[in-house]
């Protein structure tokens, strides 16, 4: 049984785990406002906000209904449009903000950005008009244009910074940005939290202590894709590769769902290293206070990773397993030299994870269940060229981690994404930046080595020859951007 809170009614249902939340608050809840578009989480109509005790309060992140499977609403507050909307059938600030700046046109993506802007008014993030447009870079519209669309996000900003000493949610309660039943929810939540989780996952798989962690999305399914779901054991996490890939089969299979298992999800640092746990999200990542201390351009670098609702769910472990060739956070790791620790102890080098295009190196008993990176490296940087700037996927991916003392490199360690069959650990040009000066010859040279271990194929994203070419023009990016290079 599933229980959960879906705008201001309590729900429970033993609906199968693995149906999408779309599919259930439309089609058995009859709440039709949140639409139904690509179903591979890209355009944003299916947005809705998800809110989980965090501490003392409630934190609400907007996700796409289309991925997340029913299970991940357990114990959470899922708000569709028809939650947020005044009793009074006046329209909220949100609402309203979009009307007067003419921001919806045929209206079937409005809804999710309303979900959007309002996620943004509710958190407790820092409030600009950059922030506020980011905050619905995973929305889509496909008639309106969107500068009336981000008039309307500008608009809000300068209500939102009102705000004096009271929660981001208590004044976005007092502007009728969302309806006074939120103040109760972090209660209503409170009765929740101790239920069980996943009946399968706790009979049969759950880990018993804090280093047998799984990691995320399906890592049972990356090499075994063309087995039928429904016939094994799958474990899931965000959810956002895996209903992309196999939507029809997942909502009937056996799954354990590990999004919500706080001993997968943590950032500890010691003295040398970063651990991540598997189920750990990209947004997690962003509003660490560890990993914005050491990449300081983390919030540039992430914001290329697909778009906000997709952050809030994809998990590293997924990303990983999924084995993709231009998988974003698998570059950025493999540029960290970074190991994977998998549920029997055994820990390698992320860049032999890799053997061959959607085949690991793991058995079907192993799964990840924390990374581990050195944090020795005084640069670092990545690169990404896509069709568009948010929710896409790349072209070519780069990442570089550089130690330089006195002049020289000391250490390097570089990845590339879209020129090979695997995601790709730079090894000899990697070796050949040791022990360089960072000058015209040194680059030159490391990147005719780069050209040497990279074998681009044409397809969508580009030709073979364009995408040496992005290589080597991001690779020189790396320099550009980390030491001025001219």
């Amino acid at each position: 049984m599933i229980k959960f809170v879906l705008n201001n009614q309590p729900v429970q249902t033993d609906l199968p785990a693995g149906m999408t939340v779309l599919d259930f608050v439309r089609y058995h809840k009859n709440l039709k406002g949140t639409k139904i578009g690509c179903r591979e989480g890209d355009c944003g109509a299916c947005t809705i906000l998800v809110g989980e005790l965090n501490g003392n309060s409630v934190k609400y992140l907007s996700m796409t209904s289309c991925l997340m499977p029913l299970s991940n609403a357990r114990g959470k507050h899922i708000v569709t449009v028809e939650g947020i909307n005044r009793p009074d059938g006046e329209l909220t600030e949100v609402q309203q903000a979009i009307v007067d700046e003419s921001g919806t046109q045929c209206g079937f993506c409005t809804v999710g950005f309303v979900m959007s802007l309002t996620g943004f008014c509710v958190d407790e993030t820092e409030k600009s008009c950059e922030s506020a447009i980011s905050s619905i870079d995973g929305n889509i519209c496909r008639c309106t244009g969107y500068k009336s669309i981000e008039r309307a996000a500008e608009k809000l900003t300068q209500i939102l910074n009102q705000k004096n000493e009271q929660s981001r949610l208590g004044f976005a309660a007092e502007k009728g940005i969302v309806p006074g039943y939120f103040s109760d929810i972090k209660n209503r939540l409170e009765t929740l939290k101790d239920l069980p989780t996943n009946e399968f996952y706790e009979a049969e798989n759950r880990p018993q202590t804090h280093d047998a962690k799984h990691g995320a999305e399906d890592q049972y399914t990356s090499e075994k894709s063309r087995t039928k779901i429904e016939n094994r054991k799958s474990f899931v996490g965000g959810g956002t590769d895996l209903y992309v890939q196999n939507p029809e089969e997942m909502v009937d299979a056996t799954t354990a769902n590990l999004f919500d298992d706080s001993d997968l999800r943590f950032i500890e640092e010691t003295n040398d290293s970063i651990e991540v746990g598997a189920s750990t999200v990209v947004t997690d990542l962003l509003v660490s206070p560890i990993f914005r201390r050491i990449f300081p351009n983390l919030y540039a670098h992430l914001k290329l990773v697909s778009s906000t609702p997709i952050r809030n769910m994809a998990t590293l472990a997924g990303n990983f397993v999924n084995a993709s060739p231009i998988g974003d956070m698998t570059a950025w790791f493999l540029a960290l030299d970074a190991t994977i620790v998998f549920n029997n102890e055994r820990e390698i080098p992320l860049r032999e994870f890799y053997i061959g295009y959607k085949k690991l190196a793991k058995t079907d008993d192993e799964f990840v269940t924390k990374i581990r990176f050195r944090k020795n490296f005084s640069h670092f940087n990545f690169e990404k060229v896509s069709k568009r700037t948010c929710l896409d996927i790349s072209s070519v991916n780069t990442a570089i981690s550089l130690n330089v003392e006195n002049a020289l490199i000391a250490n390097a360690h570089v990845s590339a994404g879209g020129v090979a069959p695997i995601p790709l650990y730079l090894r000899k040009t990697s070796e050949f930046l040791r022990g360089k000066e960072i000058n015209d010859t040194t680059i030159l040279e490391a990147n005719e080595i780069l050209q040497s271990e990279i074998s681009p194929i044409s397809d969508v994203r580009g030709s073979a020859e364009y995408k040496r070419l992005l290589a080597r023009q991001l690779f020189t990016a790396h320099f550009v951007e980390l030491f001025d290079y001219q």
